[in-house]
This record gives structure tokens, sequence and C-alpha cells, in this order.
């Protein structure tokens, strides 16, 4: 069905990055491309200057061995580190790199969600390929 995957992960306990992975693998086309990424936020400057360049550097190397981990779960994949807002840095990303298909795992919806909205919701509303999402 699909040929060029985006498949967001999270590193914490509520996202299952493996039943991601399962309905990438089950919707992509022989011989797909998949792309793994993280977005890490981006820090303001005004906790920037408090917090050694060290840590921070230490931080994202981590985050990336984590990303390049996980992503071996998936053949064919590439990990991607971006930084930025989670649901505009998707978009932006699938949109920048012809991206037919956003495979996002969600947490259930919280009652700040209805006011703030969720990553997942932002994709589903401005992505301009098809998203799916695993709950």
């Amino acid at each position: 069905m699909y040929k060029n995957i985006l498949v967001p992960v999270l590193f914490d306990e509520h996202h299952d990055t493996q039943a991601s992975f399962l309905v990438a693998r089950a919707l992509a086309d022989e011989g797909a491309k998949f792309t793994v990424v993280h977005v890490l936020e981006t820090i303001p400057n005004y906790v920037t200057t408090e917090i050694p360049g060290e840590v921070i550097d230490q931080a994202r190397q981590e985050v990336q061995k984590s990303l390049t981990q996980s992503a071996r779960a998936l053949p064919n994949s590439v990990p991607m580190l971006i930084s930025g807002n989670p649901g505009r840095s998707i978009v932006d990303y699938a949109d920048e790199n012809n991206i037919d298909c956003i495979i996002l795992a969600s947490h259930r919806p919280g009652f700040g969600d209805f006011f703030l909205g969720s990553t997942a919701s932002r994709v589903v509303r401005h992505a301009k390929c098809s998203v799916h999402v695993i709950r």
C-alpha cells in the first residue's frame, strides 16, 4: 500500500513502538522505505543558558542511541532525530520528504487535550498523507 512510511517514536512507557512497527510492516509495499523519527522539543534559551552544553550534548547523544537501537527492529529503516514542536515537525518532515503514510502511536486523550490538542490530533488534522493512529 505505502512506499515511504514515517514512524514517530517516543521513549516512554505509554507508547508502544513495537505496535507501530507491526502496523508499518503490514501496510508497506515490498521494498518500502521506513523512517523512524524522534522529535526533541526545543529548549528555550533562558533554560539552555543555565545548563552546561556538555549535558545537552550528552542527552542528545543518548536519545540518538536509543533511536538507532529502536530503528533496528524495523527492516530498511533510517533513524532520524529532529528538533521542534512534535506535531508541527512531524507534518513538516512528512511534507518535505514525500512521506505517503505516518504511523503514529497515541495515548488516550486527557481533559487538557480538548483545549491544547495532542501531537496525534495535530498530525491527523494537518498531514497531507495518510495517518494511522495506534492506541
